[in-house]
C-alpha cells in the first residue's frame, strides 16, 4: 500500500513538472464561454489576441466560401457571424470610443 501512495505522490510531483499544473488541474473543465471563444477563434482561423481588422477579414474570407451562393449553407453563414460577433465583443474598446453613460 505505501509502494502505491509513493507511485501516487511521484506521478503528480512528475505531472507538475512536465505539464506546470497538477493532475487535478489537468482534469477541470473550461468555462463554456472560453470554449465558445476558443470554438470561434478556430473556426476563424484567428489568433487569441486577433484584432478588430483580423477578426472582419478572417469572416469575410470564411464568408466567401461557405455563402449558399457558393455551395454552402445558411447554417454555415449563421456560424460564422455568430463567431464573428462574440470574438468582436470580447475585444475592449478603443480609448475614444468608450461607451459613457447618459
Amino acid at each position: 500500500m505505501s509502494k502505491l501512495l509513493l507511485f501516487a505522490a511521484l506521478g503528480c510531483v512528475a505531472c507538475r513538472l512536465l505539464f506546470g499544473k497538477w493532475p487535478w488541474q489537468l482534469m477541470q473543465t473550461k468555462s463554456t464561454r472560453s470554449q465558445a471563444l476558443f470554438r470561434a477563434r478556430k473556426l476563424l482561423g484567428v489568433r487569441e489576441n486577433a484584432t478588430r481588422e483580423e477578426v472582419l477579414s478572417a469572416h469575410k474570407q470564411l464568408l466567401a466560401m461557405v455563402h449558399p451562393d457558393r455551395g454552402g449553407t445558411n447554417e454555415q453563414v449563421h456560424e460564422a457571424n455568430a463567431a464573428r460577433d462574440l470574438l468582436l465583443n470580447e475585444l475592449p474598446y478603443p480609448s475614444g470610443d468608450q461607451k459613457q453613460d447618459p
